[in-house]
C-alpha cells in the first residue's frame, strides 16, 4: 500500500474516529447532565424561553438533538421527552423524528465513507457464506432496514452502522429511518407531552411504556409486516 493510499484511508476514517472519540468523552462527562432530573429542574426556564422565542427554541432544540444523535451522546431519550414537553405531540414528534433522522444520517455517512464502501466491495467480491449473506441483505434491503428500526431491542447506534457497512444507499437509509422510528418516536413524544403532570406529582415518567402490550404488540405487528416479503421470497426460492 502506497503512502498516498494510507493517507487517504486515514482521512476517510477521521470523521468516524471523531464521532467515536466524542461519544466516549460524552459518555463520561454528560451522563449526569442530560437526564430527567436536569429537565425537571430547568422546566420553567425552558418553557419561558419557548413561549417568547418559539421558532428559535425549535431550531436550537433540533440542532442539539442532531448533535446528541450524531455523536451518540447520552440523553437521546431525554431529548425526545423534551421535544414532547416543549412542543406537544405535534410538532414535537416531527421535530424529534426529523432531528434523529439527520443525526443518524451523519453517523451513516461517516461509517460508509470510512469503512462501508470498502467493506461492501470486499463482501461483493468474496465467495461462500459472506457473499450469500450480502446478497440476502441486498435482495431484501427495505424489509431489513425497517426491521432493524422497528424492533425495540436493536440499539439505535447499531441500526445506524449496519446499513453503512453493507452498502445501503443514503436515500434508502434516510427514508427507512424516518418512517421506521415514527412509532417509537410518537410514543415517547406523547410521554414527554404529559411530563407537566408527572413533574407536579414529583414522579418520573414510565420509559418502559414501549414494552407494554398495547404499545409493543402493534409495533411487533409492523415488524411482522416488514418481514413478510423476506419470508415470501424464501418460500418461493425453496419451492423453485
Amino acid at each position: 500500500m502506497s503512502e498516498n493510499t494510507t493517507k487517504t484511508s486515514a482521512k476517510r476514517l477521521l470523521p468516524l474516529l471523531v464521532i467515536l472519540a466524542v461519544a466516549v468523552i460524552g459518555a463520561f462527562t454528560l451522563r449526569d447532565h442530560l437526564n430527567f432530573e436536569a429537565l425537571s429542574e430547568n422546566r420553567e426556564a425552558l418553557t419561558a424561553f419557548r413561549d417568547t422565542n418559539f421558532v428559535l427554541a425549535a431550531l436550537i432544540f433540533i440542532a442539539v438533538y442532531i448533535v446528541i444523535v450524531a455523536f451518540s451522546l447520552p440523553g437521546a431519550t431525554i431529548a425526545t421527552l423534551t421535544g414532547g414537553f416543549l412542543f406537544g405531540v405535534f410538532p414535537g414528534a416531527l421535530f424529534n423524528i426529523t432531528a434523529a433522522t439527520i443525526g443518524a444520517m451523519i453517523i451513516f455517512l461517516a461509517a460508509k465513507w470510512g469503512l462501508g464502501e470498502k467493506l461492501a466491495a470486499k463482501m461483493d467480491g468474496s465467495d461462500g457464506a459472506v457473499k450469500r449473506i450480502k446478497d440476502g441483505i441486498d435482495e431484501n434491503q427495505w424489509s431489513m432496514l425497517f426491521l432493524i428500526r422497528l424492533v425495540p431491542a436493536v440499539p439505535f447506534f447499531v441500526a445506524n452502522l449496519i446499513p453503512a457497512l453493507v452498502g445501503v444507499s443514503l436515500w434508502r437509509f434516510a427514508v427507512s429511518t424516518f418512517l421506521g422510528i415514527i412509532p417509537g418516536g410518537v410514543v415517547y413524544t406523547s410521554v414527554g407531552a404529559g411530563l407537566g403532570e408527572v413533574f407536579d406529582r414529583g414522579e418520573t415518567p414510565n420509559l418502559g411504556i414501549i414494552f407494554e402490550p398495547h404499545i409493543l404488540l402493534p409495533i411487533l405487528g409492523l415488524c411482522a409486516l416488514a418481514a413478510l416479503p423476506v419470508l415470501l421470497k424464501t418460500l418461493s426460492k425453496k419451492k423453485a
